[in-house]
């Protein structure tokens, strides 16, 4: 061969290289011009139309008489599914699949057949019994609004505005205060479905039982739900909350377990920055507040939260300040946790934050449509978002785990007590146990990472210590390894009572990595 052909060809091919890691980087880490320029606006849009919709259903009290009819039309469609000889096809929910707060987006939507559920208001607020009672497409952020509002708030109310009663429900969903409460699912008193013959059926605690354990984490296979009563308590103005810096991993572990036991505690979090430093933050509701040491850090210009207590690490100083309940709530909101660091990279800039912080954060539904299918493999392969549900007692094994296989903080710790009850989650033993979800989201810092192999690894440790991975993330396990980390005794169960199989697809379908984009 010619040498300078020869030459010639590896300089064309270096030159390749560098066009398509050069696209490769401007795709990763320049995705913000397009963001800052078109979704930013168009996320303020549809949140302006989400909340006047909202309010004014619900001043007009005219969702309980439109929430009947459109259950009907539910049964209806079901009923026409069923009269059709099942068309050999199975039923989802007719909400597109970019709508969804998971960043994956399912491809049985292209395959099923869609039920329109248009269900997104709150029913009623019954303070007598302590309960509110919502549609399976009310948010978060639309559900605080109101509570907070007259008094009241939930006792788990999971982090970020867009989250959706139905995903909490039919996914899972935690807070900060879920080491007293446990998961969303356990603050749930009754849920209402459409079941596949076109019935309608709620369910609670001692009516149609094994149906009320059996929905939480099985994604639509077993009905439509419709409606869902939710556990309310009287909300106060205030969050005290403490920030404590704790270096050396043995000492965080030790600490934040200590917190996470202690029931005085109404709130515990952990925001872990490396191996060996972590601010790990107590609090409690209040009605009072010392007036020079309020924060209000939900506002637009407020630094963003995960920044804010790396500050105290910095100083090493423990510190207690007042925050607004609702501030509270949200206030990993605005950044995304720390995910919009990634697609803005100078968005906590201040001058940012007080020319656009207004328009932050662009909807992740947003980011989805808009993403197209070189980005999405893109940052399936240099991005992780995963949260994963260990027993306390292995926290230490876990985050070294974590260090070693992806190497992404800040890590998000927040403990929760796992009640023995039946369903597809629950405690190895006979008695509730203390666990912790451990959540990444963020670039991995580690040469050796790959998205399949990585996260199996992960999925292999969570499995031997009898843990649980969230559903709406990439997941990689096989049906057998699926069904070794979940219970699925009642979930088959209640497939086989209702006759589910040829109306849904069994849980593992829909979430597996082959089911999604």
């Amino acid at each position: 061969m010619d040498p300078l052909l020869y030459l010639g060809g590896l300089v064309v091919l270096f030159l390749l290289w560098i066009k398509v890691k050069g696209l490769e980087y401007v795709i990763i880490h320049q995705r913000w011009i397009f963001v800052c320029l078109f979704l930013l606006p168009l996320s303020v849009i549809f949140d302006v139309y989400y909340y006047l919709r909202a309010w004014i259903i619900f001043k007009m009290c005219s969702a309980p008489k439109q929430h009947d009819q459109r259950v009907r039309d539910i049964q209806r469609q079901v009923r026409e599914w069923k009269k059709d000889g099942k068309n050999k096809k199975y039923m989802c929910t007719g909400r597109p699949g970019w709508l969804t707060v998971s960043l994956r987006v399912g491809k049985y939507k292209k395959t099923h057949k869609n039920i329109m559920i248009n269900m997104m208001d709150i029913l009623e607020v019954d303070t007598k019994r302590q309960v509110v009672r919502v549609e399976p497409l009310a948010n978060m952020g639309q559900v605080t609004a109101l509570l907070n509002s007259i008094g009241w708030t939930l006792p788990v109310l999971p982090e970020l505005d867009d989250l959706t009663v139905g995903g909490l429900v039919m996914g899972t969903g935690i807070e900060s205060s879920s080491h007293i409460y446990g998961l969303f699912q356990h603050i749930c008193v009754a849920f209402e479905l459409v079941l596949a013959d076109g019935s309608l059926v709620r369910c609670t605690e001692k009516e149609n039982s094994d149906l009320f354990y059996a929905v939480p984490w099985s994604c639509g296979t077993l009905g439509f739900l419709v409606a869902a009563e939710i556990r309310i308590i009287p909300a106060r103005k205030w969050v005290k909350l403490r920030y404590e810096p704790v270096r050396g991993l043995d000492a965080i572990c030790k600490r934040f377990a200590e917190e996470s036991a202690n029931k005085e505690n109404q709130f515990v979090e952990g925001l872990q920055y490396s191996r060996d430093e972590a601010v790990i933050m107590t609090g409690t509701m209040t009605d009072h507040a010392e007036p020079d040491k309020t924060n209000c850090i939900g506002y637009y210009y407020k630094p963003w939260f995960f920044r804010h207590v790396e500050g105290f690490l910095k100083q090493n100083c423990v510190a207690v300040e007042y925050i607004p309940l609702r501030h509270y709530y949200h206030r990993h909101t605005r950044s995304i946790f720390w995910e919009l660091q990634d697609i803005i990279p100078f968005g906590n800039n201040p001058l940012f934050r007080y020319v656009f912080g207004w328009m932050v954060p662009p909807k992740i539904s947003l980011l989805k449509l808009t993403q197209g299918e070189t980005i999405r493999k893109l940052y399936e392969q240099h991005h992780v978002v995963q949260d994963m549900l260990v027993p306390m007692k292995h926290i230490k094994t876990a985050i070294l785990r974590f260090h070693e296989d992806i190497h992404v903080y800040p890590l998000w710790l927040c403990p929760f007590v796992l009640p023995n009850q039946p369903g597809m989650v629950h405690p190895k033993g006979d008695e509730d146990e203390l666990y912790v979800d451990i959540g990444a989201y963020g670039e991995p810092k580690v040469k050796h990472f790959e998205a399949r192999s990585s996260t199996r690894q992960l999925e292999k440790f969570v499995r031997d210590v009898h843990g649980f991975q969230m559903l709406y993330a990439d997941v990689y396990m096989e049906r057998q390894e699926f069904w070794e980390m979940f219970d699925g005794t009642l979930y088959h169960k209640l497939r086989e009572q209702l006759d589910c199989k040829d109306a849904f697809p069994e849980v593992f379908d829909k979430i597996c990595k082959s089911a999604r984009h």
